[in-house]
């Protein structure tokens, strides 16, 4: 979600956010000029036009479906006037509420908030950065009092926040590595405990609505918010998010408390096609249904009480305004009965930047006609005077206002906000909680890659290091360590983040107490780089860290046209590597840069990605072999800036037959096979893993209820112990819709001793997992043979709706693939 803090951007003398109700019309036309700025969650939408439906013909549907609503919530719908009922539908920032109209000050100011509350009613407030627990515990409250005070029918309000990988806009919090990390791991209780965490330390302060998980898919590695995905995978992603929105929304710790999730950016916000945040998707409707749907499938059918809408489009149409996807598809056909809310402004972005509205009235009336419940104005009241003009004009049905009203007060009922209403302060010992950053640490040592390593690079035993040269924009930096959301929408400057949080540096000095473990700048004064002086560094060194990366970045702040490393990190890396010595490289950004001029002269690469607040603990115990390595890449690793496949790209996507063109272009094909730097689920550790004697009980399958089991042994064949994500692919070799290479379909995570081995088995559902959706939704299960992949393993069987195989059909074959 966009957190326009204008007054961050324009922190040296420029004009502040509107402080009142209304926002003056010089700042619209301000944002005309930033459209950049007004980033926000996306979605995706299908081509089928959205359909205008006369309030009249709804209505039955809509009075249908309040009748689910809990007897509380029916009452407070009986009593309610239509101005009450559409202020629960609208939500407006902290910044119209607290003293200074600022974002980050969260001190209220009791007028503004109760004289919108007393007039319009507004249910929810949203926002702030990270202040200390008894600092929200007093604003919560005093918030709080006003509504119970000011509203008519007592209803409080429920308060949104952006807590993306642990409690990250309250001090002193544990912070997770980013979903990017988890995914990594692939490991779903890192995801739990990170909402586990969330909750433990700020649902006492008042913070009801958490806007996460986010379960879009990173298929676009220039997408700027691509660190917040838990990778390109379906499967990966609905597990992690799943384990996220049960542990958030079940927490039993939190008591009398409970917390709502929303699931972010329904649907297809996260592969643009010009690869910038917030702008179109050309996404057919099957691929929409086979990849995009199925995360958020997951978190719904998890018990997930809101989804926040795609701030994009899809084939041209805005999400806000489809009822094909905000009605047909996530009503309809994935059951959501839940709460869905916009992104930031974007009812008003559909006139002003999208364009398919003539006014804010219109589009208005379009939001709420697809399926939107609540509106993120989030700086004025003008949603609320419109929606009551169209319920007047007719256009809008009281029915349609009390189904979204209704929504929103469930979802309250629901969390028992009535109930306790209020915060407290007499747990705020659990903010800060020392275990729950050790929680914090462990997930980040699960979640770095080791990408290379070369003649046994690593790990760099203590023992055997006198002298270690650590350089780059990331060697001391707890902010490139922690990326965007986290204190603050773009993170805050550097000094600003806790001191008890060590940087890689200090860890690493942690890690090796006996070696002169230093760094320098890699530019002078003047901003000149120091290249000599670091290659003459370099030579005196045992071996050089290269901490390369970003600063943070969320939304359109951190659109990108080139992936490529920048130049003066590149020649850094190469002014290292001059000096002879041994060198590890470490990528520590949101996104996968393009490593390829400096790849091979690397001794060993690690992608640390965005590993939080323990994250130069884990990279120096990696280093060190303190740690061993189990992370594996959740996404393809590009090679070129150009060109991005991902592991799931179909056979025609990422090869090129020269054999087409005519004899001797053959011997030419080889520059085409590696189009991708390291391929999804690769990473490699300390110890060895062996995979051996994959077996099926069976090679056929005869109808949509069988199951096949595949066993295979693991064994870990080498001297320490480890942990290893054993990923299990399959592929349909023949399908009407072409099909991915390779699809994975199950997976686990296991520890193993030294030697130890075990069998590890995949029970193959046809319908779970030889089907695939079309444009519709409805899966298409097709007799064939079918291709099962799990380490150096393969085997093939074949479904057959019943049938037995023919005599001269190819037997399944197992054992070891090229």
């Amino acid at each position: 979600m966009f957190r326009p803090a204008l007054t961050y951007i324009f922190a040296t003398g420029g004009p502040q956010l509107l402080s009142g109700v209304a926002r003056p019309l010089r700042w619209r036309a301000a944002l005309l000029v930033l459209p950049l700025l007004v980033a926000c969650q996306r979605g995706a939408v299908p081509t089928t036009q959205a359909i205008t439906t006369p309030a009249s013909a709804a209505a039955p549907a809509e009075a249908s479906a309040t009748s689910a609503f809990s007897p509380r919530v029916r009452e407070l719908l009986a009593k309610m006037t239509l101005e009450e009922k559409i202020g629960q539908m609208t939500q407006l920032n902290i910044s119209v509420i607290n003293t200074t109209g600022v974002q980050k000050d969260v001190v209220l100011d009791s007028a503004k908030a109760a004289a919108l509350v007393r007039e319009f009613h507004i249910g929810s407030f949203l926002n702030g950065e990270a202040v200390p627990a008894a600092q929200w515990v007093r604003y919560s409250a005093a918030l709080q009092r006003i509504a119970l005070r000011e509203s008519r029918l007592r209803v409080p309000i429920i308060y949104g926040i952006d807590h993306m990988h642990g409690a990250s806009y309250v001090a002193g919090t544990a912070i997770f590595p980013h979903n990017i990390n988890l995914g990594a791991s692939f490991n779903p209780e890192l995801a739990r405990q990170t909402a586990r965490a969330t909750v433990l330390e700020s649902a006492d302060l008042g913070h009801h609505w958490v806007f996460a998980p986010v379960v879009d898919l990173g298929v676009n590695t220039y997408w700027p918010r691509f660190y917040e995905t838990y990778g390109e995978d379906p499967l990966v992603a609905s597990r992690m998010g799943a384990a996220f929105v049960k542990e958030l929304q079940n927490n039993s710790e939190i008591a009398p408390y409970k917390v709502a999730g929303s699931g972010k950016h329904f649907i297809g916000y996260s592969d643009p096609r010009n690869g910038w945040d917030r702008t179109n998707a050309m996404i057919s409707d099957q691929r929409l249904q086979e990849f995009f749907r199925p995360p958020f499938q997951a978190a719904i059918d998890a018990g997930l009480k809101s989804i926040m809408i795609n701030s994009g489009e899809i084939n041209g149409e805005p999400v806000h305004a489809s009822k094909a996807i905000l009605t047909d598809l996530l009503r309809n056909q994935m059951g959501f009965k839940g709460v869905a809310v916009t992104d930031w402004e974007d009812i008003i972005r559909l006139v002003r930047i999208q364009k398919v509205a003539p006014n804010e009235k219109e589009a208005t009336w379009m939001a709420i006609d697809a399926g939107v419940d609540m509106a993120m104005t989030p700086y004025t009241t003008t949603f609320c005077r419109l929606v009551k003009e169209l319920v007047q004009e007719g256009r809008i049905s009281q029915a349609r206002i009390d189904l979204s009203a209704g929504r929103v007060l469930q979802m309250k009922d629901e969390i028992g906000l009535f109930e306790n209403p209020m915060p407290r302060a007499d747990r705020l010992s659990r903010v800060g909680d020392p275990a729950l950053r050790a929680q914090a640490t462990a997930a980040a040592r699960e979640s770095v890659v080791l990408l290379k390593n070369d003649n046994n690079t690593l790990p760099l035993a203590p023992a055997r290091v006198k002298r270690l040269l650590v350089v780059g924009p990331s060697a001391d930096s707890r902010a490139n360590l922690a990326g965007g959301w986290t204190l603050a929408w773009q993170g805050r400057p550097e000094a600003e983040y806790p001191k008890d949080v060590p940087t890689l540096l200090e860890a690493l000095r942690q890690e090796y107490p006996n070696a002169k473990v230093e760094t320098m700048p890699y530019r002078n004064a003047a901003g000149k780089l120091t290249l000599t002086a670091i290659t003459a560094a370099a030579k005196q060194a045992d071996a050089i860290v290269l901490a390369l990366g970003e600063r943070p970045y969320t939304e359109g702040l951190g659109n990108t046209s080139d992936l490529t490393l920048p130049d003066d990190q590149q020649q850094l890396t190469m002014a290292a590597q001059a000096s002879g010595k041994p060198t590890i490289l470490l990528m520590i950004g949101g996104r996968p840069g393009i490593i390829r001029n400096v790849s091979a002269g690397t001794k060993a690469i690690i992608w640390a990605g965005l590993p939080g607040y323990g994250g130069g603990t884990a990279l120096a115990e990696i280093i060190s072999g303190k740690t061993n390595p189990s992370g594996k890449l959740p996404f393809t690793y590009p090679q070129f800036a150009g060109h991005i496949s991902n592991y799931h790209h179909d056979n025609n996507e990422n090869s090129l037959d020269l054999s087409d063109f005519g004899a001797g272009f053959e011997k030419r094909d080889a520059k085409y096979k590696s189009t991708m730097l390291t391929e999804f689920g690769e990473g490699l550790s300390y110890t060895t893993y062996a995979y051996a004697g994959l077996t099926l009980s069976d090679t056929v399958l005869t109808g949509p209820g069988a199951r096949l089991r595949a066993t295979v042994r693991v064994a870990n064949s080498g001297a320490r112990a480890g942990q290893e994500a054993v990923l299990w692919f399959l592929t349909d070799e023949v399908g009407r819709v072409t099909r991915p290479v390779r699809m994975l379909k199950h997976f686990e995570k296991q520890a193993f001793a030294a030697g130890q081995s075990r069998d590890l088995t995949f029970d193959i559902e046809p319908l779970r997992d030889l089907s695939y959706p079309n444009g519709q939704g409805r899966p298409q299960l097709e007799d064939g043979w079918y291709t099962l992949r799990v380490g150096t393993q393969m085997a093939r069987f074949r479904y057959a709706a019943g049938k037995t195989p023919a005599s001269n059909s190819r037997p399944a074959a197992s054992g070891a693939s090229n």
